[in-house]
């Protein structure tokens, strides 16, 4: 099985990484990591990841991840990887994304009248593009498999590891990353803290910033 994970300047690590940690651990599983080109992509904080392939050489995949960030702005116009996203869906078991990745895939036209799910700070974007805006952690629709902000990604990820290798597989996988979210504060949603929510928004959904 492989799965594809795509790369772009501009992306937060943990939308890639936290899913990834657990997916690379499912049996038999080959992970390519593709960018517009290959090489070095750098991060949204300055961390450089590296893309072992181009577009150009992947047609296929059985598992896409699309990773999201605060410079995903950019791809949502861009058709070279629109069309590319399209060709690779074509292929796929399973479509997946992280926080605003899914706007990479409704910008190609393939979350039409479906529920989805983003950064809280971006889902009138899904609407745009005619997704159904869901406020789930994870959300799944057929083969697509979305995770709202970030660290939901890792949810994701066992999510779908659960429904490759089983369970007892993915519980497996959660007891070795131990996690066990116990967060020092109870400030994950934006109405918990409403008067944090519009300083946020406005990293995210800034194009300019």
């Amino acid at each position: 099985m492989e799965l594809v994970t795509f790369l772009y300047p501009g992306m937060t690590t943990l939308d890639l990484v936290g899913p990834h940690e657990v997916l690379a651990h499912l049996p038999d599983i080959n992970v390519r990591r593709v960018a517009a080109q290959a090489g070095p992509v750098t991060a949204d904080t300055g961390l450089q990841l590296v893309a072992d392939s181009a577009m150009s050489d992947v047609q296929s995949a059985d598992i896409l991840l699309m990773p999201g960030g605060t410079d995903t702005w950019p791809l949502l116009t861009d058709e070279a990887v629109l069309d590319w996203v399209r060709q690779i869906d074509g292929t796929t078991q399973w479509t997946t994304s992280v926080c605003t990745g899914s706007l990479v895939y409704a910008a190609a036209g393939l979350l039409s009248g479906r529920e989805a799910t983003t950064h809280w700070a971006t889902m009138e974007v899904l609407e745009q593009y005619g997704a159904v805006p869901t406020k789930q952690r994870v959300v799944r629709s057929d083969k697509y498999v979305m995770a709202a902000g970030v660290s939901a990604g890792i949810d994701m990820g066992l999510t779908l590891a659960a429904e490759i290798a089983g369970e007892e597989f993915a519980q497996l996988l959660q007891l070795a990353i131990e996690y066990d979210p116990q967060p020092p504060f109870d400030a994950g949603s934006p109405e918990k803290v409403p008067h944090l929510a519009d300083a946020v928004a406005a990293m995210l959904t800034n194009p300019a910033g």
